[in-house]
């Protein structure tokens, strides 16, 4: 996963402005007592950082993979 595709996926999920505070405000355990934006800055892969925010906040598997793109779309992604 490529990091516009996480702060795609943080987008759709939560919204613009909330998805950023998210990143850079709320702490996982599971990536070392971090916030998901000081985790990517570590180097750590956007995958794994979106699967521990969706873990952490229970987000359910049928939302994890976000909206559908249509082609064209996605292209410019």
């Amino acid at each position: 996963m490529k990091h516009s595709e996480y702060r795609r996926l943080m987008t759709d999920e939560f919204g613009s402005a909330y998805a950023a505070v998210l990143g850079n405000s709320h702490v996982l355990q599971v990536l070392g007592n971090r916030t998901a934006d000081e985790a990517l800055a570590d180097g750590v892969k956007p995958r794994d950082v979106w699967v521990a925010i969706c873990d952490d906040l229970q987000i359910p598997e049928e939302r994890r993979l976000g909206r559908d793109i249509p082609i064209k779309e996605r292209r410019d992604v």
